[in-house]
């Protein structure tokens, strides 16, 4: 337990009886995870996507397989196994026992520890993650505070995410920076193609690539460590969205080669909603400036970014029992888990007559996220069909060159509604043909 954790114990011990240490780290269902973990020790994370008395256990840990709708929607945001919905439940009845103390006094101290299992989990020094609310904020940290001159250029993709394509067309409206945007057809299955492009587009006055690790509306997984490799040969630097990889594919952000990470934490990694990480390499943190006022805005430490004033310590905290779930799990077999049930309903679906995706099958190129379209239809009228008449929660997606329905299970969607996603799109498509 390192000095920051063992700390932090101690000041919740002080807090009083009413607050169960026990309580605060315990795990759901720890029994049965332990016997499912032992059962399962011998196969392959492959081998165990299809095991589905092993994930059944695992879907017991979120009261979000009793929903009376089935989410497919988790591309948006994923509900919270039960035991971080306690946890910050308890943290919040902590708070508000006397919130000048329990919050600044208490919760407060918690930061450090939950810094070091993220920095753990990332693959990074604890001294480059900061902790902050969505990967909208992390981003917007490192695009308004580069020092980029009238002229300089930055190059991205009309298929970024919008909250970020606003940010950099912000910046080029008040600064003069020029902003360069490649398109894409997806889906892809050639790496060094969308390198090329990118490479293509840059001139001597290019200084920032910011690449989409995961594109939100069809799941295309970007080769980020090639694009990476290819801008520090011309002395670029990357700003990468992680917000859909994070907590979903087994990497490490300090393997990907780039210079900024920012993430959302309320997606695959099933933390409280309004949690997010910016990552920032150690030496690069000086020079950014912070998105909210610090005392010391030039300081080479990643706290300066996190002076948010007044915030949800409860939810903070409960990252940190995310981060064990997840860890329970393990993310290699999270991630073929999601990718086995992305292609377990598309594989199928394709049979049916008019029906189209726009997302690869192949696991180089896509894992989780897939969007799926129907000819005739527009995808506000499937997204509507499939939630009025099956009460099955998608997301309709029409963005430049997109449009479809995006599909986007977690490790707590069962086989049950992935067949009833089936055959609701089946019979959608059937209707269509017949009218």
């Amino acid at each position: 337990m390192s000095q920051n954790r063992r700390n932090f114990v101690k000041k919740l011990a002080a807090a009083g009886s009413a607050f169960s240490l026990n309580s605060l780290f315990n795990t759901v269902h720890a029994a049965d995870w332990a016997v499912a973990n032992e059962r399962v020790q011998h196969l392959s994370p492959l081998q165990v996507a299809a095991d589905e008395d092993y994930w059944a256990t695992i879907q017991q840990g979120y009261t979000a397989s009793s929903s009376s709708i089935i989410i497919l929607n988790n591309g948006g945001v994923s509900p919270s196994p039960l035991v971080v919905q306690q946890a910050v439940e308890r943290y919040n009845h902590m708070v508000n026992q006397g919130p000048s103390y329990y919050m600044w006094r208490i919760l407060d101290q918690g930061r450090e520890p939950v810094r070091e299992k993220l920095a753990l989990l990332a693959g990074t020094l604890t001294d480059e993650i900061a902790i902050n609310r969505n990967a909208t904020e992390a981003l917007n940290t490192v695009i308004y505070g580069l020092d980029l001159a009238k002229g300089d250029e930055v190059i991205g993709t009309l298929q970024d995410y919008p909250n970020i394509i606003q940010a950099w067309r912000q910046r080029a409206q008040r600064e003069g920076i020029v902003y360069k945007q490649l398109s894409f057809n997806f889906p892809i299955e050639d790496d060094e193609q969308i390198v090329r492009e990118y490479e293509k587009a840059i001139t001597p006055r290019t200084k920032i690539i910011h690449v989409t690790h995961v594109i939100n509306w069809v799941g295309q997984i970007m080769p980020v460590q090639k694009i990476c490799r290819m801008a520090h040969k011309h002395g670029i630097e990357v700003v990468v969205d992680g917000a859909h990889s994070f907590g979903l594919l087994d990497f490490k952000v300090s393997e990907l080669g780039c210079d900024y990470f920012g993430t959302s934490l309320h997606k695959f990694l099933s933390a409280p909603v309004g949690t997010g990480m910016l990552w920032i390499k150690k030496e690069k943190i000086a020079k950014i400036w912070p998105l909210l006022c610090n005392s010391q805005p030039k300081s080479d430490d990643i706290r300066k970014f996190e002076t948010l004033g007044t915030r949800s310590f409860p939810i903070e905290q409960g990252i940190g029992e995310a981060i064990n779930f997840h860890n329970a799990i393990g993310n290699k077999r999270k991630e073929e888990r999601v990718r086995y049930l992305k292609n377990y309903w598309a594989e199928k679906v394709l049979k049916f007559p008019g029906v189209r995706l726009s997302t690869s099958l192949k696991s180089q190129f896509s894992c989780g996220i897939c969007g799926v379209s129907i000819d005739g239809m527009t995808p506000g009228e499937v997204e509507g069909k499939l939630m009025s008449k099956y009460k099955i929660n998608t997301s309709p997606t029409v963005w430049e060159n997109i449009s479809c329905v995006r599909v986007t299970p977690h490790v707590y969607t069962t086989l049950t509604d992935l067949d009833k996603l089936v055959r609701a799109i089946g019979e959608i498509a059937a209707e269509k043909k017949k009218a």
